[in-house]
């Protein structure tokens, strides 16, 4: 599982979001180092002038009461046994070892500090000069919740640094979006509107050179299919000729009536082969439909009296579909499994997963390799001979062209029992357009 986003917009965001942190860390080491440190330490050389102060007449480490009351009264320092300290708050208070260290250094001697905060932000400490003394220093302005300001700025900042950022990747990122999915319509074969040029000038030359493409593609589309319609009319009007001179032979003619006939025939079907795998019904609109019924109105029509094909219908809600290409797909997918196979056929829908329905033709023929599975999907590509070799070759192509432009899946399984399961996989959202 990885754990960094895979796109761009959210690799960008996370980037920038990085060097905020780096910076914020930055910042905040900086100000500690070149502001907060040397303010601490101009407190604590203030503080080691004031216990020299104290105690520069004092000797055998004693105070006498009248001095220290005075000292307290005109400084606010006082000066108290260890009892009383702790009476006064000494016992509540916090060891600091880092700042004992350097009071130590700057007494000449082993002191210790202690901190109590409270309503009152009091250092204590213990001079070398009077180790059985402990020295109360009151300080106003220095309170610990003074930092947190400090903090929280750097914390908003950080925070409107990174929506600025996000809004900023978001609005260079809608462009791309949009040439997402107009890519996907134009794979479909839907062909948007031109894209609005918008965004940086990168963004603005693909978006142009995708308009130019998408614009240069649907002009071969429409030269393709205009071909192919003339070409079918151009190829129909002699056929329809040789039946009409196949209608006056004499009757001893027969057999080659039926057969010129019967290859005429062939001939308009795999016309309208052409025909539908150029057109697959584009211009459908997809609409909620019922696929039982859809199913069940195919297997009635392409039935034919001497075989038998049973429709299973399962639980499956309304889906965005084009009708008259879904119903072409399944009966497509009927007719090759009455064609190809003998025995019984089955028809049957449901939904698999989460995100799809299915449905499923099922027949009792000899199956398809597996190697060979992939190829029949291309155009004017024939199973081998169990499966036959009529027609155009295009039956697989066309049913594949209509699922794709649902978004959909086509599946072709042999059956553990015999035969093969020929499977259309249908999104339960819209995404065909």
């Amino acid at each position: 599982m990885k754990i960094l986003p895979r796109s761009a917009f959210g690799q960008t965001v996370l980037l920038i979001g990085f060097l905020l942190l780096i910076n914020q860390v930055v910042s905040y080491v900086s100000i500690t180092l070149y502001i907060i440190q040397p303010n601490f330490q101009q407190v604590n050389e203030l503080l080691a002038k004031q216990i020299r102060v104290v105690f520069i007449d004092i000797k055998d480490s004693e105070l006498s009461p009248a001095m220290a009351e005075a000292f307290q009264r005109e400084t606010g320092i006082g000066v108290y046994r260890e009892k009383d300290a702790m009476r006064l708050g000494l016992a509540d208070a916090v060891y600091l070892e880092f700042r004992s260290a350097q009071m130590s250094e700057l007494l000449d001697g082993p002191a210790e500090v202690r901190i109590t905060q409270g309503d009152e932000y009091l250092f204590w400490i213990r001079p070398p000069q009077a180790p059985s003394l402990w020295v109360k220093i009151p300080f106003t302005g220095l309170e610990q919740s003074n930092f947190v300001p400090l903090f929280f700025f750097l914390v908003i900042l950080g925070v409107l640094s990174v929506a600025a950022g996000w809004l900023f990747v978001r609005n260079l990122n809608r462009p791309l979006r949009a040439l997402q999915h107009a890519a996907e319509d134009v794979g479909r074969g839907d062909f948007p509107e031109p894209l609005e040029e918008e965004g940086t000038t990168e963004i603005m030359a693909v978006t142009q050179a995708f308009n130019h493409m998408s614009k240069g593609i649907k002009q071969l589309e429409d030269d393709r299919n205009l071909l192919m319609a003339g070409i079918s009319h151009d190829l129909r009007t002699p056929l329809t000729r040789i039946r009409l001179s196949a209608e006056m032979m004499s009757e001893q003619d027969d057999y080659l009536k039926d057969g010129i006939e019967g290859d005429i025939d062939d001939m308009n079907a795999i016309i309208d082969q052409f025909i539908d795998y150029i057109r697959h019904d584009s211009k459908d609109k997809a609409e909620l439909t019922d696929l039982n019924v859809l199913v069940d109105d195919v297997v009635h029509a392409e039935t034919p009296s001497d075989r038998q094909v049973t429709f299973m219908a399962g639980e499956v809600p309304q889906l965005p579909l084009r009708y008259v290409a879904i119903k072409r797909a399944v009966a497509n997918l009927i007719q090759n499994a009455i064609r190809y196979t003998h025995g019984n056929i089955q028809v049957c829908t449901g939904v698999e997963g989460k995100h799809y329905a299915h449905i499923s033709v099922c027949d009792e023929g000899a199956g398809i390799p597996e190697a060979d599975m992939e190829r029949l999907f291309q155009p004017f590509t024939q199973g081998d001979k169990a499966r036959g070799t009529e027609g155009s070759g295009l039956g697989l192509a066309i049913i594949k062209r209509i699922v794709d432009t649902h978004g959909g899946k086509v599946q072709l399984i042999n059956r553990d029992t015999g035969g093969l399961q020929a499977k259309l996989l249908l999104p339960l959202s819209h995404k065909s357009k």
